[in-house]
């Protein structure tokens, strides 16, 4: 067997698509769907997803703004920009780049978004939604584009077991809950690094997503034949056989697609929905504008 991929690229692009013709009727009715990143520091890596991001609302039609702040940036000025952010009414979605420099408090500076402004769905109050089992509301992107590709793909999770490995606010515990909601109804277990034996509970699983950071901790072993594999990790780690001396890798083993039915690649799986679900929240937080 070897497993069908889900892939991210495609569906991404044609959530963007479909984005369009939104962000073209919000236009029409005086509303331009605005996006603010907050970007503090030299991180490489950050510095990468904000150029993606800004390249995905120039293909959405979605207005962006960058705010650069040095790696010195206290507390406090960076709590002052996002407020300035909530206070300008022509912003509909404000997004603080990951991660903030050490000498910051980056769950604080979460917590002081705006909720309707919180387009990356880590605010207590739409977490909290999730709780209650409200999901049309400002979803986590990661999580949200995981469900996108699992739904995209026609699989049904009613009563499947599912192993979500990792316990992170941004992709774990939200992904567990949208997963346990009604409607999707999947009997969910939630793995981490102090788990016992997680491979043999993997094993029990028809789906299996890893969100640990690892690079290829999940072997093609721990799979059960036929089941659904979701690789959220990115990792870059060394290949002296590539002219960069390294490539991306994900936390599961490529040779786990001899065993599922389906899996995502990395790169161009989930990487892609989460932009798309990114941009899917700002338009979706300009709407929210006209209600």
């Amino acid at each position: 067997m070897s497993a069908t991929l889900l892939d991210g690229k495609a569906l991404g692009s044609k959530i963007e698509n479909s984005l369009v013709e939104r962000v073209a009727a919000l236009k029409s009715k005086g509303v331009d769907p605005h996006l603010a990143v907050v970007l503090a520091g030299d991180d490489a890596a950050s510095h990468v997803y904000v150029r993606n991001k800004q390249r995905a609302c120039e293909r959405c039609g979605i207005k962006s703004t960058r705010v650069d702040l040095p790696s010195e940036v206290s507390q406090e000025e960076l709590m002052q920009v996002v407020s300035d952010l909530n206070a300008d009414n022509s912003i509909h979605g404000i997004l603080v780049q990951s991660p903030t420099p050490p000498s910051t408090d980056e769950l604080s500076i979460t917590e002081a978004i705006h909720p309707a402004k919180d387009v990356d769905g880590f605010h207590p109050m739409n977490l909290g939604r999730l709780v209650m089992g409200q999901s049309d509301g400002l979803l986590p992107c990661t999580p949200a584009g995981v469900m996108a590709m699992i739904e995209n793909a026609g699989i049904n999770l009613q009563g499947a077991n599912a192993v979500v490995i990792g316990r992170s606010r941004i992709v774990g515990m939200p992904l567990a809950l949208m997963l346990a909601q009604k409607g999707v109804d999947a009997t969910v277990t939630i793995a981490h690094s102090r788990t016992k034996d997680a491979a043999e509970i993997c094993r029990q699983a028809d789906l299996v997503i890893a969100a640990i950071g690892k690079p290829t901790t999940v072997k093609a072993d721990w799979i059960k034949p036929g089941a659904t594999v979701i690789d959220v990790g990115i990792n870059r780690v060394a290949d002296e056989s590539r002219e960069s001396g390294s490539r991306l890798a994900g936390d599961v083993d490529p040779e786990a697609a001899e065993v599922a039915e389906y899996m995502t690649p990395v790169p161009g799986g989930v990487g892609p929905m989460t932009i798309a679900m990114l941009m899917s929240n700002t338009v979706q937080a300009a709407e929210m504008t006209l209600e």
